[in-house]
């Protein structure tokens, strides 16, 4: 029996459709790499926004004054 050219495209297809979804499967793992590694950065700036609030607020305490005197007021 001869190679039939309909199992042929299809086997041709398949091999396409893996290779597709193996390079899909490489990209989605980057940007799963990409995001935790973004997340880690937002969680470090947010730790350290709020120790720089904290900071503020231990420095208006002991001055008994805030932040907020010292700025000019808006202009109409």
């Amino acid at each position: 029996m001869g190679s039939d050219p309909i199992i042929a495209a299809m086997l041709e297809r398949l091999d396409a459709i893996e290779e597709k979804v193996a390079h899909l499967e490489r990209a989605l793992n980057e940007l799963s790499d990409v995001v935790a590694r973004q997340q880690k950065e937002l969680d470090r700036a947010l730790e350290r926004n709020q120790r720089l609030l904290d900071k503020i607020a231990a420095i208006e305490s002991e001055s008994g004054t805030s932040a907020t005197a010292y700025e000019k007021p808006p202009h109409y």
